[in-house]
């Protein structure tokens, strides 16, 4: 098992400053962003994709500092709508595969995506809930975009010998356990799992240690984020909540492709990113990478485990520090470490 940190946190910075830091905090590697919502900043992938020595020499600057690279991560929405979205999303998709081959490496993260309601859908449409039958007719033919497009790259996939790995993630369609393996039956696929992210089933109530035990070799990769439910906000607003405020072109804002930004979150949150260990402790994510190892047991694969740091309260190092602390007692208990 493999320890390290997605480096989105740190595209502050240039890459060997932030290969120092991971190097100094002992981790194994980085899951390299290669696209989607956010640029590759870190990553030259079109040099990558036409040139075998400039792999070679991108590979060569993670050993120089004693570190892997722990899969490439282009999450973003390929099933979009929108035209100045979804295709840049869903070749930033294909283009990953390729550079992961290229740089040696078998796992590319991103997420299922989602389509708009029907054919003539101007927005991407999240059918949870569904009591009414038009929610099912909506859902059906959302699954039907799904499985074209992710047969393609299962096989595309299959071919340069790369895994991709879906973050479970809300206004997905594949946002849970069950419409991940349903996605993988759907369309037999081979090269299509799931990267577990415990942050996401937190908030949705549920127990990633029981998931990644339901899902078992489906699950490939996996991210160490951790997630505080603030009950005193969660008992009136619950857990899906939106009172998201729309951000002014005058602040710091993320763009998410074409005229799509990120919105500022609730102040009086129902629940927040915090580092690992804030909301769930060191004997927790113990039995996360005890479950994680029985995974690596049946597959006979190694799975990476990468902090991704998104808690407001921190800056990125000291973020990085006290997850880091976390995850290596964690291991210890384990006994993966």
């Amino acid at each position: 098992m493999k320890l390290g940190v997605y480096n989105a946190i740190l595209h502050h910075l240039p890459l060997d400053d932030a290969l120092a830091e991971v190097s100094r905090l002992g981790l194994d590697g980085v899951e390299v962003n290669s696209g989607g919502f956010l640029p590759p900043t870190h990553l030259p992938i079109d040099d990558i994709l036409a040139s075998d020595a400039a792999a070679t020499a991108y590979r060569r600057r993670f050993a120089d500092h004693g570190l892997d690279i722990l899969g490439l991560n282009c999450n973003g929405n390929p099933l979009n709508p929108d035209p100045a979205i979804g295709p840049e999303d869903a070749e930033d998709i294909r283009k990953s595969i390729r550079a992961a081959a290229a740089l040696g490496q078998k796992r590319v993260v991103t997420m299922s995506g989602l389509p708009g309601t029907d054919p003539q859908g101007r927005y991407p449409a999240w059918n949870v809930n569904t009591w009414g039958s038009h929610a099912l007719d909506s859902l059906e033919w959302q699954w039907d975009q799904a499985s074209e497009f992710w047969s393609e790259i299962d096989q595309l996939a299959r071919e340069h010998d790369v895994k991709v790995a879906l973050e479970l993630h809300p206004q997905n369609l594949v946002f849970n356990p069950p419409t991940a393996r349903r996605l993988v039956e759907r369309i037999g696929a081979t090269n299509v799992g799931v990267e577990l992210d415990a942050s996401h089933l937190f908030w949705q109530q549920m127990d990633p240690i029981a998931c990644v035990r339901w899902l078992g070799p489906l699950v490939f990769h996996a991210a160490a984020k951790d997630v505080r439910i603030n009950r005193e906000n969660a008992e009136i607003y619950g857990v899906l909540d939106e009172r998201f405020r729309r951000m002014g072109e005058d602040e710091q804002r993320t763009n998410m492709g074409g005229d799509e930004y990120v919105n500022a979150w609730p102040t009086d949150s129902a629940w927040d990113f915090v580092a690992v260990g804030i909301g769930h402790d060191a004997e927790y994510w113990a039995e996360f990478l005890r479950a994680l190892a029985e995974v690596e047991q049946q597959t006979g694969e190694d799975i990476s485990v990468n902090i991704e740091h998104e808690d407001t309260s921190m800056g990125p190092i000291e973020g990085l520090e006290y997850a880091t602390s976390t995850l290596f007692d964690a291991a210890r208990q384990a006994g993966v470490r």
